[in-house]
């Protein structure tokens, strides 16, 4: 048997609840992690899920952001945000354990510009989720990040690096964030059974971009050495982006022995 695991950004399940239905009907994740859902705890669609099976937690305000975890394999020790007083960081964090995996849906802030305030904020979020993960986990056991991270592992990740050159998603100090992440025992499964660039899960809404082809890799399933071993296959749906009203992104799906 294998456990599927895949994860979303939405980009608004006010908008886009059928599709998002439509997609676990036909794809049957088992935990799938949602970013961007744009929703409040008190108006996410519980029902609509546990109709398909699934239990879920939800830490969104309503208004942006937003993120949640569906699982029809369990869902305990649920926690919101950074669990600690300080939690000035918004709605961006939701963790659970889910068949025996401690799993994070997260939602990186963009950051914008490199001189921008949000620079520095997506910079120390990036810090605090490293520290989160130092506190809570142990990279011996089975745990996963799954979410938007809003960088670009690296140029094989975007469609031509001379185009971002100065930008946010691929400056140094954000690969460097996200190595720390690397460094305390996390891997990018994807990535693992694909070498080869020029594989993208986001792609701009303007000037024909997704069929263009100019897109960039920035929604990741990172997982601790125990269960990136379980891993038997890792796809980037990127069907899921076509037809109406799409979300910008497509799910990263991955299979675990």
């Amino acid at each position: 048997m294998t456990l599927r695991l895949a994860t979303w950004n939405v980009n608004s399940l006010t908008a886009r609840l059928p599709r998002v239905l439509g997609w676990i009907e036909e794809h049957q994740p088992d935990v799938l992690c949602m970013q961007e859902t744009k929703q409040s705890d008190q108006t996410f669609p519980v029902g609509a899920f546990a109709e398909l099976g699934y239990e879920s937690v939800h830490h969104g305000d309503g208004r942006w952001n937003g993120v949640a975890i569906l699982s029809r394999v369990g869902l305990v020790e649920a926690t919101k945000g950074f669990a600690s007083a300080e939690d000035q960081f918004g709605c961006r964090i939701v963790a659970a354990t889910c068949g025996g995996i401690r799993v994070h849906s997260v939602y990186v802030p963009n950051g914008r510009s490199l001189d921008h305030e949000q620079y520095r904020f997506k910079l120390a979020w990036l810090a605090r989720l490293a520290s989160y993960l130092e506190e809570t986990c142990d990279p011996g056991d089975d745990v996963a990040v799954c979410g938007d991270f809003n960088i670009a592992p690296d140029d094989r990740d975007v469609w031509d690096p001379a185009a971002f050159v100065g930008a946010t998603h691929v400056s140094d100090p954000e690969r460097q964030a996200l190595g720390a992440l690397f460094d305390w025992g996390l891997e990018d499964l994807f990535r693992r059974h694909h070498a080869e660039g020029g594989v993208f899960s986001w792609w701009d809404y303007r000037a024909g971009d997704f069929h263009q082809g100019r897109g960039m890799r920035i929604d990741l399933v990172l997982a601790t050495r125990s269960l990136a071993a379980r891993s038997v296959r890792a796809v980037i749906d990127r069907d899921a982006r076509k037809g109406k009203k799409p979300s910008d992104h497509a799910p990263v799906v991955v299979d675990l022995a």
